[in-house]
Protein backbone atom coordinates (compact mmCIF):
# COMPACT_ATOMS: atom_id res chain seq x y z
CA UNK A 1 0.00 0.00 0.00
CA UNK A 2 1.11 3.12 -0.72
CA UNK A 3 2.05 6.00 1.68
CA UNK A 4 -0.54 9.14 1.32
CA UNK A 5 1.62 12.69 1.50
CA UNK A 6 -1.17 14.33 3.69
CA UNK A 7 -0.52 18.15 4.15
CA UNK A 8 -2.06 20.58 6.44
CA UNK A 9 -4.10 23.50 6.38
CA UNK A 10 -1.18 25.41 7.39
CA UNK A 11 1.38 23.87 4.37
CA UNK A 12 -1.69 24.41 1.48
CA UNK A 13 -2.42 28.17 2.76
CA UNK A 14 1.50 28.40 2.14
CA UNK A 15 1.21 27.02 -1.36
CA UNK A 16 -1.81 29.48 -1.78
CA UNK A 17 0.18 32.04 -1.40
CA UNK A 18 3.30 30.80 -3.72
CA UNK A 19 0.90 30.58 -6.19
CA UNK A 20 -0.13 34.15 -5.94
CA UNK A 21 3.71 35.06 -6.18
CA UNK A 22 4.74 35.34 -2.66
CA UNK A 23 8.57 35.65 -1.66
CA UNK A 24 8.46 38.02 1.07
CA UNK A 25 6.43 37.85 4.20
CA UNK A 26 7.11 40.72 7.59
CA UNK A 27 5.79 39.68 10.94
CA UNK A 28 6.96 37.95 14.19
CA UNK A 29 6.17 34.58 14.63
CA UNK A 30 3.75 33.16 17.87
CA UNK A 31 3.15 29.94 19.26
CA UNK A 32 -0.44 29.71 17.13
CA UNK A 33 1.62 30.65 13.78
CA UNK A 34 4.42 27.72 14.51
CA UNK A 35 3.00 25.46 11.84
CA UNK A 36 2.82 28.52 9.15
CA UNK A 37 6.05 29.08 10.02
CA UNK A 38 7.56 25.68 9.68
CA UNK A 39 6.00 25.93 6.25
CA UNK A 40 7.17 29.38 5.32
CA UNK A 41 10.75 28.16 5.61
CA UNK A 42 10.32 24.97 3.49
CA UNK A 43 8.99 26.84 0.85
CA UNK A 44 11.68 29.46 0.44
CA UNK A 45 9.31 32.49 0.68
CA UNK A 46 11.61 34.83 2.95
CA UNK A 47 10.38 35.71 6.22
CA UNK A 48 11.76 39.22 7.50
CA UNK A 49 11.29 39.00 11.17
CA UNK A 50 10.71 42.82 12.61
CA UNK A 51 10.41 44.54 15.69
CA UNK A 52 7.41 45.37 16.31
CA UNK A 53 3.63 43.79 14.17
CA UNK A 54 2.99 47.34 13.10
CA UNK A 55 6.40 47.42 11.48
CA UNK A 56 4.92 44.59 9.36
CA UNK A 57 2.37 46.06 8.68
CA UNK A 58 3.55 48.90 7.34
CA UNK A 59 6.58 47.32 5.49
CA UNK A 60 3.77 44.88 3.70
CA UNK A 61 2.11 48.52 2.90
CA UNK A 62 4.89 49.82 1.38
CA UNK A 63 5.87 46.55 -0.24
CA UNK A 64 2.14 46.63 -2.23
CA UNK A 65 2.77 50.15 -3.28
CA UNK A 66 5.89 49.79 -4.69
CA UNK A 67 5.65 46.36 -6.19
CA UNK A 68 1.91 46.45 -7.19
CA UNK A 69 1.23 43.25 -5.78
CA UNK A 70 -0.17 42.41 -2.46
CA UNK A 71 2.53 43.00 0.77
CA UNK A 72 2.06 40.13 3.25
CA UNK A 73 2.18 40.43 7.24
CA UNK A 74 2.10 37.91 9.88
CA UNK A 75 1.09 38.06 13.99
CA UNK A 76 0.20 35.98 16.05
CA UNK A 77 -3.20 36.47 17.66
CA UNK A 78 -4.54 38.68 20.74
CA UNK A 79 -1.93 42.03 21.02
CA UNK A 80 0.24 40.97 18.09
CA UNK A 81 -2.50 41.01 16.06
CA UNK A 82 -3.94 44.75 17.31
CA UNK A 83 -0.84 45.82 16.27
CA UNK A 84 -0.97 45.19 13.28
CA UNK A 85 -4.24 47.72 12.98
CA UNK A 86 -2.70 51.11 11.88
CA UNK A 87 -0.18 49.68 9.54
CA UNK A 88 -3.53 47.18 7.78
CA UNK A 89 -6.35 50.78 8.14
CA UNK A 90 -3.02 52.68 6.31
CA UNK A 91 -2.85 50.09 3.61
CA UNK A 92 -6.65 50.07 3.23
CA UNK A 93 -7.70 53.83 3.40
CA UNK A 94 -4.63 54.38 0.72
CA UNK A 95 -5.48 51.72 -2.00
CA UNK A 96 -2.41 49.68 -1.05
CA UNK A 97 -2.24 45.74 -1.68
CA UNK A 98 -1.91 44.42 1.57
CA UNK A 99 -3.09 40.73 2.88
CA UNK A 100 -2.48 40.36 6.82
CA UNK A 101 -2.47 37.33 8.08
CA UNK A 102 -3.04 36.20 11.61
CA UNK A 103 -2.72 33.50 14.43
CA UNK A 104 -5.92 32.55 16.46
CA UNK A 105 -6.87 30.08 19.53
CA UNK A 106 -8.12 26.81 18.38
CA UNK A 107 -12.21 26.77 17.66
CA UNK A 108 -12.76 24.65 20.67
CA UNK A 109 -11.50 27.78 22.83
CA UNK A 110 -13.35 30.37 21.46
CA UNK A 111 -16.58 29.96 23.22
CA UNK A 112 -15.34 30.49 26.61
CA UNK A 113 -12.90 33.34 27.73
CA UNK A 114 -9.88 31.93 26.47
CA UNK A 115 -6.50 34.11 27.11
CA UNK A 116 -5.91 36.23 24.15
CA UNK A 117 -8.87 35.43 22.53
CA UNK A 118 -10.15 38.28 20.13
CA UNK A 119 -13.10 38.31 17.25
CA UNK A 120 -10.38 39.40 14.82
CA UNK A 121 -12.82 38.81 11.73
CA UNK A 122 -15.00 41.74 13.70
CA UNK A 123 -12.09 43.97 14.47
CA UNK A 124 -10.49 43.73 10.73
CA UNK A 125 -13.97 44.02 9.45
CA UNK A 126 -13.84 47.96 9.06
CA UNK A 127 -10.88 48.62 8.21
CA UNK A 128 -10.42 45.94 5.25
CA UNK A 129 -12.06 45.11 2.15
CA UNK A 130 -12.36 41.31 3.21
CA UNK A 131 -11.63 39.27 6.17
CA UNK A 132 -12.31 35.28 6.56
CA UNK A 133 -11.28 32.74 9.27
CA UNK A 134 -10.28 29.75 7.70
CA UNK A 135 -12.58 27.06 9.62
CA UNK A 136 -12.85 23.98 7.58
CA UNK A 137 -9.04 23.04 5.87
CA UNK A 138 -10.93 22.41 2.37
CA UNK A 139 -11.79 25.96 2.04
CA UNK A 140 -8.27 27.60 2.21
CA UNK A 141 -7.77 27.47 -1.12
CA UNK A 142 -10.77 29.60 -1.89
CA UNK A 143 -10.41 32.18 1.13
CA UNK A 144 -6.68 33.19 0.01
CA UNK A 145 -7.59 33.14 -3.84
CA UNK A 146 -10.14 35.39 -2.92
CA UNK A 147 -8.12 37.51 -0.24
CA UNK A 148 -5.71 38.35 -2.85
CA UNK A 149 -8.47 39.14 -5.75
CA UNK A 150 -10.04 41.96 -3.32
CA UNK A 151 -6.28 43.06 -2.07
CA UNK A 152 -4.95 43.63 -5.58
CA UNK A 153 -8.17 44.48 -7.69
CA UNK A 154 -10.40 47.63 -8.74
CA UNK A 155 -9.38 50.24 -6.01
CA UNK A 156 -6.74 48.02 -3.83
CA UNK A 157 -7.06 47.65 -0.13
CA UNK A 158 -5.92 45.44 2.48
CA UNK A 159 -7.52 41.84 3.70
CA UNK A 160 -7.37 39.63 6.78
CA UNK A 161 -6.78 35.37 7.01
CA UNK A 162 -7.66 34.44 10.56
CA UNK A 163 -6.58 30.98 11.28
CA UNK A 164 -6.93 29.22 14.27
CA UNK A 165 -4.30 26.61 15.23
CA UNK A 166 -5.85 23.55 15.55
CA UNK A 167 -7.54 24.39 11.94
CA UNK A 168 -3.98 25.35 11.02
CA UNK A 169 -2.90 21.52 11.89
CA UNK A 170 -5.66 19.75 10.25
CA UNK A 171 -5.62 17.78 7.82
CA UNK A 172 -6.45 19.09 4.01
CA UNK A 173 -8.75 16.34 1.94
CA UNK A 174 -6.44 14.75 -0.93
CA UNK A 175 -6.11 17.06 -3.75
CA UNK A 176 -6.98 20.36 -2.44
CA UNK A 177 -4.20 22.62 -4.34
CA UNK A 178 -4.15 26.48 -4.58
CA UNK A 179 -6.63 27.93 -7.11
CA UNK A 180 -4.87 29.46 -9.70
CA UNK A 181 -4.86 32.84 -10.44
CA UNK A 182 -6.68 33.83 -13.51
CA UNK A 183 -4.75 35.89 -15.97
CA UNK A 184 -6.12 38.33 -18.91
CA UNK A 185 -4.60 36.41 -22.40
CA UNK A 186 -2.32 37.56 -24.50
CA UNK A 187 -3.24 39.52 -27.44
Amino acid sequence: MKEQNVKSTAQVLVECLREEGVDTIFGIPGEETLDLMFAIKESGIHFIDTRHEQGAAFMADVYGRLTGKAGVCLATLGPGATNLVTGVADADGDGAPLVAITGQVGTERMHITGHQFLDLTKMFEPITKRTKMVVRPDTVGEIVRLAFKYAESEKPGATHIDLPVNVAKMPVPEGEKPLHKKTAPKE
